[in-house]
């Protein structure tokens, strides 16, 4: 038994990375756990494994007494047999191992080297990776389980749930994947490492990499906005007055930009100049519209934004993103009014929850998640039914019961 559990554990070893004094003592424990009964039925009780022979022997502590001894003590006279110098009250560590220890070390040695290896794993995968989180790391896709993909990060498998998949992208087994570390889960089986496609902050560390002057402080980005795989708008400042926050993102001939929307695919990126005027933040984010004038109204946190009847729609954007994500940017409501609109003319917000309740009659489901649907480019019948039920449970504060509720009635 010595001599094979010496071999296991060197392999361990070597090629888990694990340490010896880390299996030892998890053996140990494990190993007393499953033979207490037989060892001896003294309370306090140690399995020891020499890490040099692999011999495993077990220890009670006994208190020494004159005679009568219980189960955690042991009498005087015995205990001089290997400690001449012991005297009444003493405690001496006393060899226990039965005669038959090897036989039932071997039967629960492999399930608790099994255990325990599991276990160590995951306490080092916690230590290598949790100073990671909230940074990238990259991996290689291994497989893929009920719509989640299963990456290989070397030391440990991490999990890309369809919820954190940007809608749209494909991948086949061995490619390669970057992806933002959320957190490290040791607790429950399975991968370990939790990570991201969609989070905000896969942008603000993509940017980070490829542009120096935000990695070294010159450059600060003030906030941002995501609709994963569709849009992201990104406000920036310089902390130098010679240096410019956009065209340092963009780079030279847009290499810098260019290098970050390759890796997210087709989703589109507008980096805007941050501003502490509120009222040319929100102008700013609205690019590339050219905004005429700004109402601010404190007591709603909502601005007025006014604009030429030619600018509205590019204001607006396609299915009212542009106007969506720079509300989300600066933290205001937006309304935006054509020239010439009264100011009791039906705003863009109106319209999207007049839009909004007349989607939600139709699919059955609540006002607000109409309007929820509305929001994000889901205006009618025929576009719900295009996008399909997976593409509607990825958007962002939705109501996915009555979703599913919503498609089991259309697919009826």
């Amino acid at each position: 038994m010595s001599n094979e559990l010496l071999t296991i554990l060197e392999y361990i070893e070597r090629e888990r990375g694990i340490s010896r004094e880390l299996l030892i003592r998890a053996l140990e424990s494990a190993i007393l756990t499953a033979s207490r009964k037989s060892i001896h039925p003294a309370n306090d009780l140690q399995v020891k494994i020499d890490p040099a022979t692999g011999q495993i022997q077990a220890w009670a502590r006994l208190e020494v007494v004159e005679s009568m001894p219980n189960c955690n003590q042991l009498v005087l006279a015995r205990a001089r047999e290997k400690f001449p110098d012991a005297k009444v009250g003493d405690v001496v560590d006393w060899e226990v191992t039965p005669s038959n220890f090897g036989r039932i070390a071997a039967q629960t040695a492999k399930q608790a080297i099994m255990q325990q290896l599991r276990k160590a794993e995951k306490e080092t995968v916690s230590e290598e990776f949790s100073g990671q989180i909230g940074q990238i790391i990259n991996g290689v896709v291994r497989r893929f389980e009920g719509g989640n993909i299963i990456i290989d990060f070397q030391r440990a498998e991490g999990l890309l749930s369809n919820r954190e998949k940007v809608h749209g992208e494909q991948y086949m087994v061995g490619d390669r994947i970057n992806a933002l570390l959320l957190r490290v889960d040791t607790q429950s089986a399975g991968p370990s490492l939790i990570v991201s496609r969609t989070h905000p902050d896969f942008i603000i560390r993509l940017f980070e990499r490829e542009v120096a002057e935000i990695h070294d402080g010159v450059v600060s980005i003030m906030g941002i906005a995501r609709e994963p795989g569709k849009r992201t708008k990104i406000a920036v400042k310089s902390n130098d007055p010679r240096v410019d926050p956009v065209g340092a993102c963009v780079g030279m001939r847009g290499l810098r930009v260019r290098n970050i929307t390759n890796e997210l695919g087709s989703e589109r990126i507008d980096i805007i100049p941050y501003d502490e005027d509120i009222v040319r933040y929100a102008m700013n984010s609205l690019q590339p519209a050219r905004v005429q004038s700004v109402e601010v109204h404190e007591d709603r946190h909502e601005l007025v934004v006014h604009v030429a009847a030619d600018q509205s729609k590019i204001a607006f954007g396609k299915n009212a993103q542009n106007v969506r994500l720079s509300s989300k940017l600066i933290g205001w409501n937006i309304n935006l009014r054509q020239e010439g609109e009264t100011p009791h003319a039906e705003t863009i917000e109106e319209k999207i929850v007049k839009a909004g309740r007349a989607l939600a009659g139709v699919l059955g489901i609540s006002d607000e998640t109409g309007i929820q649907l509305v929001r994000h480019g889901y205006v009618t019948l025929d576009g719900v039914k295009a996008a399909g039920r997976a593409a509607l449970l990825e958007v962002e504060g939705i109501d996915r019961d009555e979703i599913n509720q919503a498609f089991d009635r259309l697919e009826e």
